[in-house]
């Protein structure tokens, strides 16, 4: 089961159907399927104390994805927050609601064992961030 909440914001206009389904099937693109995701769209402030609390970074980001995957199946909480997923649509152009797909998918390829880290995986998660995106109808 997706689910979508928010703490202390209001909820971003979504196709919450249309959303799971592409979900599903970009998470059946890498032999995975959905157990439970908790998506919670958030306000800097708190993305920012959840890094704090559980990470122990003292920054500001856009996605955080905490997974409790199986191998064969995707679990886990991921917090977005949409006070940075707007400045980083302005920022790079593009429209606010493609934006916040692509960091929806973001947590869900970091679910599938996707990092970021490095520059080597930060192009092949731009690459499947964007093949997730064309998959979009």
């Amino acid at each position: 089961m997706i689910r979508f909440t928010t703490d202390s914001i209001e909820m971003p206009a979504l196709d919450e159907r249309k959303v799971t389904r592409w979900i599903r099937a970009v998470a059946a693109d890498y032999g995975f399927s959905i157990g439970n995701i908790n998506y919670v769209f958030c306000s800097d402030e708190r993305e920012l104390a959840v890094n704090r609390e559980f990470l122990g970074h003292d920054y500001y980001t856009d996605v955080i994805t905490f997974d409790y995957s199986t191998p064969s199946t995707l679990n886990g909480d991921i917090f977005i927050s949409l006070d940075t997923v707007r400045s980083n649509a302005e920022m790079v152009g593009e429209p606010y609601e493609k934006e916040l797909r692509r960091i929806i998918i973001h947590g869900v390829l970091h679910l599938t064992g996707q990092g970021d880290k490095t520059p080597e995986t930060k192009v092949e998660m731009t690459a499947k961030e964007e093949k997730a995106l064309a998959k979009w109808s």
